[in-house]
């Protein structure tokens, strides 16, 4: 069971980062700073289910393998490989997947330093704004040189948006949601300023061309709440 997050009520020290502080509370953060979060990881688990009957899915940044838990659930058949940077997340994920007897397997490393062939479906909740601009377009190329023709790239992001005024609107009644959870005025301050140029979001036009100009035949925004968005990527 996660504790909760309490991360950032006190100064920060530090950018965020995926340590083992983060991984000890990462659950409980992610359902109280993720607007719908557990509904769009039983909504993404679906999709790539419905998609493919069997084979192989990567899930990149796979934090504490929520989503490929309830993948295991929905088909055990499935072939479940796990990746993330954090050695930390890892820990938590196979105690997590131990736990449910999940047969899942565990990478701890880069993404963008790894090499997939045929693979029927990759997730990426959540990693790809976490990825330098420069660089995440062709990160995405190499993710869909990893899929099989007709298999599916599934990511959730968090949106900026284009007009600057409702933008402001979104950031706001985002920030509205994070009180609601129980997050102070300080607290939401210190992880904004703690994200500040580690977390740099495109809006939804630029996701749409960034997977198109990778190679993908399709893209489509699927689910969105306010500022939060998952999309679907068809090789």
């Amino acid at each position: 069971m996660s504790a909760a997050d309490n991360r950032f009520a006190k100064p920060r020290e530090k950018q965020f980062e995926f340590d083992s502080a983060v991984a000890g509370v990462f659950d409980d953060m992610l359902v109280r700073s993720v607007p719908r979060y557990l509904e769009s990881v039983d909504y993404v688990a679906d999709l790539i289910t419905r998609w493919i009957d069997g084979g192989k899915v990567v899930d990149l940044g796979c934090s504490t393998a929520a989503l490929l838990l309830r993948l295991n659930k929905i088909n055990p058949n499935l072939t479940l490989i796990g990746v993330d940077n954090s050695a930390a997340m890892i820990r938590k994920a196979k105690e997590k997947s131990a736990a449910f007897s999940a047969n899942i397997e565990f990478i701890t490393a880069d993404a963008n330093e790894l090499s997939f062939d045929d693979v029927d479906a990759i997730s990426a909740n959540y990693l790809l704004q976490f990825i330098r601009p420069p660089k995440r377009g062709e990160f995405v190329k190499k993710i869909c040189g990893w899929l099989k023709k007709g298999a599916i790239f599934i990511f959730s992001e968090k949106l900026a948006c284009e007009h600057r005024k409702l933008d402001k609107i979104l950031i706001d009644r985002y920030y509205d949601f994070k009180r609601v959870q129980g997050y102070s005025d300080y607290e939401i301050s210190q992880k904004r300023e703690a994200l500040e140029n580690v977390l740099v979001p495109y809006n939804e036009k630029e996701n749409k061309e960034m997977i198109l100009d990778a190679g993908f035949s399709f893209a489509e925004c699927v689910l969105r709440w306010n500022n939060f968005a998952t999309f679907a990527a068809i090789k």
